[in-house]
């Protein structure tokens, strides 16, 4: 692991799925408020 070129890939990789990751939950969260406070589905963005 001292080759910087496969560190900072790894990293790129990391932040990227983490991103994602982080994404598909606030998008599910904001589904799940939107359902209880107005009782349908959101609209389609």
């Amino acid at each position: 692991m001292d080759n910087d070129l496969v560190k900072r890939v790894m990293w790129t990789g990391l932040l990227a799925l983490t991103g994602a990751l982080v994404s598909i939950v606030a998008n599910r969260l904001a589904t799940v408020i939107w359902v209880r406070l107005f009782n349908e589905d959101p609209p389609d963005a």
